[in-house]
């Protein structure tokens, strides 16, 4: 009965489990779990999954154990999300599945990791896109089932993985035309990357002044959107400690952030009027969004964090250490792929010896590639 009642209480415009695309590989239906809680309940169990713990988000943990790693930024990306799901009457299942999956093909370090690997990549004339990545980690890298390889997740969930964050040119993806690359996603997977970047700019400002590396008067200075609640707090309570203060004003600018996403994206579903998914991908842009003035504030404070944070000299000096442990660890499995691990070294016979390599490195975490950085390159 809760769940007849769960399936009336979606919108119109909601993604149905009952109309998914399906699995790549059929199975037989589960007696209390439907696909996309099947779904989300195979991510969780993942390797991949696991090792978003020990990858880096800003800090490592050379910094402190205290600051957001991969995993703890994927769990506050699912709490937002499950949030604005659940207000805009889209199916949470789908949504969380989304969440949780939706950073299992960052490499480790960050974004630092990332642009050395694309950049190693294109001196092959190729490339390397977290997205596209974890569709091959669900795909073929996780193996845990005998009847098929990767995970079989839902169709809705791999299309979420590659598209929740951008639009891809069909001409220059053939390789995915079956994921309707000339179609938007649907508002589950939309929904993903606001959550994502909410989630991220909150949480990095607050790392960042638990670091030291930002300063409670720089950042008052500099985030109009963070300095209107703070002065709000700092009247209210004026002898609180100083860091209660901040704590308040953060949660007041993140739900803040997290309203007007919910009240401006039900405000434009009202006014398309959707009666099902499918006119959700047929429209031409992205409906799930802030208001402008919020996505002004917000821009504003995500330029802040790439000016005053993460291009501190800091995090620049590790980011650069990262760069050559990864640069000389590549170079040494492009030299002597017999090094890699058998599992591995069985693909180069299907693929380019750069494409693996580069599998091997983005699923390593930062300690696996400072141990395997020690053993061969030292």
């Amino acid at each position: 009965m809760a769940r007849c009642t769960e399936r009336i209480s979606l919108a119109s415009y909601a993604q149905r489990v009952e109309d998914s695309l399906g699995r790549r590989y059929p199975e037989p239906a589960h007696p209390y779990r439907n696909d996309y809680e099947r779904d989300r309940d195979r991510i969780i169990h993942a390797r991949a999954f696991r090792r978003l713990e020990n990858k880096t988000q800003v800090f490592s943990r050379r910094y402190s154990d205290h600051f957001r790693n991969r995993l703890t930024h994927t769990l506050e990306v699912a709490q937002i999300s499950r949030t604005v799901a659940r207000a805009l009457r889209l199916n949470t299942d789908l949504v969380e599945a989304l969440a949780l999956v939706h950073d299992v093909g960052h490499p480790p370090f960050g974004h630092a990791g990332e642009a050395v690997l694309d950049r190693l990549m294109r001196q092959h004339g190729d490339r390397f896109d977290h997205n596209l990545h974890a569709l091959r980690v669900v795909e073929r890298f996780e193996q845990r089932y005998i009847a098929f390889p990767g995970l079989n997740l839902t169709f809705e969930v791999r299309e979420g993985i590659i598209k929740h964050s951008r639009d891809y040119d069909p001409a220059s993806y053939p390789e995915l035309a079956e994921y309707r690359l000339e179609e938007r996603p649907p508002l589950e997977a939309q929904l993903i990357d606001v959550a994502d970047e909410i989630a991220y700019n909150c949480a990095d400002l607050d790392d960042g002044y638990e670091s030291r590396l930002l300063t409670l008067d720089l950042i008052r200075r500099s985030v109009p959107c963070f300095e209107r609640w703070y002065a709000r707090v700092d009247h209210n309570w004026p002898a609180a400690p100083e860091k209660l203060k901040f704590n308040e004003a953060l949660k007041a600018l993140l739900n803040a952030l997290v309203t007007d996403l919910i009240e401006t994206t039900r405000r434009r579903l009202r006014r398309l009027r959707f009666r099902s998914p499918h006119q959700v991908r047929e429209y031409p842009k992205r409906v799930v969004g802030l208001s402008p003035k919020m996505a002004r504030e917000n821009s504003a404070l995500k330029a802040f964090l790439y000016r005053r944070l993460y291009s501190h000299r800091e995090v620049d000096a590790e980011r650069k250490r990262i760069i050559r442990s990864i640069e000389e660890l590549f170079a040494y499995f492009m030299a002597n792929p017999r090094s890699l691990p058998p599992f591995y070294y069985a693909q180069v016979q299907q693929e380019p010896v750069h494409r693996i390599v580069c599998d091997y490195i983005a699923g390593m975490t930062d300690n696996y590639v400072q141990q395997q950085h020690r053993r061969f390159c030292l």
